[in-house]
């Protein structure tokens, strides 16, 4: 099956079908949203699914709610957390190349990747991404980050970019309009956040974070408004027409997220960065496409690292 490419989503899922479908471990996919989803994903060609939980909650799951699990490999984990566990041990013995959250707390699923010794750490500190599709907006809006990193220190905030740009160009997306936001576009030192974003732009220019354009602090308005920029004098390659918005801290960025979700319209694809495999998270209230979409880019993603690691897929 193959959809039409008509909107951003659409052209990430349709190219994603076009790779050899990766493995992806699934933490505990006992509810219906979760399932489906891993299932919907598998017969697009998108993943190969291996479904990690209590088996006889898994096929209780799919007779319930008529869906086919056909030969999909099954791994039996008696709860939440050994599925968590169980999930990213398959990820450490290369027998998976994704990890995606089911029905269970996304604590649950990041104590089990960040754990120190059995973990799935890098060098690079991790970081969440939305990948929104906003109607009035013309191309897809990273928004990070809004899940993982509460208030964000310079250094992790560093991380935080390189991390999106390696996306955005994995994507096949090209060089990313990176804006680091905060409430005014001055340098400001009672507002740390502006302090934070001079000292980004400054990372930049000395060849720390390399593959983006940066530019901040800027106003939301006019990171994604030309008119704006355009009135408040702002002149950077940045200003107008940003691809990510950095957000301040966490409680900016969800806000941020949910705003444009609730009141534009707009979808929010998800995904986890900075670990060894990309990890697709996802929330209850997603829908359908909206799983499709992170399943979609955490595949293409992998397929990215893994030709930059040269390592084969899972």
């Amino acid at each position: 099956m193959t959809l039409p490419a008509t909107s951003h989503y659409d052209r990430l899922i349709a190219r994603a079908q076009t790779l050899p479908p990766a493995v992806c471990a699934i933490a505990h996919p006992c509810d219906e949203p979760s399932l489906s989803a891993a299932l919907e994903a598998r017969d697009l060609n998108l993943l190969r699914p291996v479904l990690v939980g209590p088996e006889h909650k898994i096929r209780a799951t799919a007779e319930q709610f008529g869906l086919d699990l056909g030969d999909t490999r099954i791994v039996d984990a008696p709860h939440s957390h050994a599925a968590a566990a169980t999930a990213v041990c398959l990820v450490r013995a290369g027998e998976a190349a994704l990890l995606m959250k089911g029905s269970l707390h996304t604590d649950e699923l990041m104590r089990e990747v960040v754990a120190r010794d059995t973990g799935l750490r890098t060098g690079r500190r991790i970081s969440h991404v939305f990948i929104m599709e906003v109607p009035t907006y013309p191309e897809p809006l990273f928004i990070t980050d809004a899940a993982i990193n509460i208030f964000p220190d310079l250094e992790t905030k560093a991380d935080i970019i390189r991390n999106v740009i390696d996306l955005h160009i994995g994507l096949g997306l090209g060089e990313p309009r990176v804006a680091i936001l905060s409430a005014v576009e001055q340098v400001t030192p009672t507002i740390p956040g502006t302090i934070d974003a001079a000292a980004l732009c400054k990372m930049a220019d000395r060849g720390q974070i390399q593959g983006g354009v940066l530019d901040g602090p800027l106003a939301l308005d006019n990171a994604i408004s030309p008119e704006a920029a355009r009135i408040k004098g702002i002149r950077s390659p940045v200003a107008g027409v940003a691809q990510v918005l950095v957000v301040p801290d966490l409680e900016a960025g969800n806000m941020l997220a949910k705003n444009l979700t609730f009141l534009a319209n707009a979808e929010a694809a998800g995904i986890v960065l900075g670990a060894r495999v990309p990890i697709i998270l996802t929330s209850r209230a997603d829908s359908p496409r909206t799983r499709l979409a992170s399943c979609a880019v955490a595949a293409i993603y992998a397929h990215y690292l893994a030709q930059q690691q040269a390592l084969p897929l899972a």
